[in-house]
């Protein structure tokens, strides 16, 4: 049997995932000066990797020699439900409500790539789950997933901007599709609603005034500039992509089990505080909060009351 785009789509569907591109692995060469420059501002704030290894970002084939094709891949993870808001309670970002996406995506991947080399046991693959030097959302744009939103997050007529991307750079080519047209129009709604003003100009976000940057990767203390801007987000943000018309009218509910959770989709403040570090890697042993670490997660219920 011949890998093909048709197999390769059954077989990512068949483990889960929900949408599925193709895109040459050619040289990101425009998108590479777009970084640059975006580096040069210093809108990575504290996230310097973001700068490393910039030839493989630029070229798949030094991460996999005789790269020829990258394939995208959608995982959704929309659940619909809504904030108490109760006085006390800090929001947490819908896509870490339930486990920790890599280690969903890691086990999807190699079933995946598992049965490709099944298939032809000249398949040779590299796959990343937002880690790496990989640019996975210009490959999805590229791959046909979606288009670049305003806000920096990738919209898909179907399921809007919430999926998580997951890459695969292969050695096979493969039939590839003409990129989604961006279908933002006119609109600003994100960029409106933004309350720290951090989507600084349509497509280009500064890290170092976002709320998601701010309550995770920030390993400083919170300016007080910010003070009363951050709508009781405690870990991550939503605002962009909750406002987004895509969004509003496409979301999809997750097939997917593992994200059908919402234990932890609102903290008490005070029980945050309250928190050692035994019951902190309890509560949260395969979230993605834990990535802020206990310090980290005090520090943001601090902040908001």
């Amino acid at each position: 049997m011949k890998i093909t785009n048709d197999i390769i789509v059954q077989k990512a569907k068949s483990n889960g995932f929900d949408l599925v591109g193709f895109a040459k692995a050619d040289e990101l060469k425009e998108e590479i000066n777009h970084l640059e420059e975006w580096l040069v501002k210093g809108y990575q704030a504290e996230m310097s990797y973001m700068g490393n290894n910039v030839d493989k970002r630029k070229d798949a084939s030094k991460i996999l020699h005789n790269a020829k094709s990258v394939i995208s891949l959608g995982l959704n993870y929309y659940h619909d439900l809504k904030f108490s808001g109760k006085p006390g309670t800090g929001k947490v970002s819908r896509y870490a409500w339930g486990k920790d996406y890599h280690l969903i995506i890691w086990e999807k991947l190699s079933r995946l790539e598992s049965e490709l080399k099944e298939i032809d046991h000249n398949f040779e693959s590299k796959s990343y789950v937002d880690t790496g030097p990989v640019m996975d959302k210009v490959w999805a744009v590229k791959s046909g997933l979606g288009w670049m939103g305003k806000h920096t997050n990738l919209i898909n007529k179907e399921f809007g901007s919430w999926f998580f991307i997951a890459t695969i750079i292969a050695n096979f080519e493969f039939d590839y599709p003409i990129p989604i047209q961006d279908f933002c129009g006119t609109c600003t709604a994100c960029i409106d609603a933004c309350p720290t003003d951090a989507i600084v100009n349509p497509y280009i976000l500064d890290s170092n005034k976002c709320i998601s940057f701010l309550t995770i990767e920030n390993k400083n203390q919170i300016s007080k500039e910010f003070k009363g801007k951050f709508d009781n987000w405690i870990f991550g943000c939503d605002i962009c992509q909750d406002v987004c018309p895509w969004n509003m009218k496409f979301s999809q509910e997750t097939l997917s089990e593992d994200f059908n959770h919402s234990e932890n989709m609102e903290l008490n403040l005070n029980e945050v505080l309250g928190m050692n570090e035994d019951g902190f890697k309890s509560k949260f042993f395969n979230s993605p909060v834990k990535r802020t670490k206990l310090s980290g997660l005090k520090r943001n219920a601090k902040f908001l009351l």
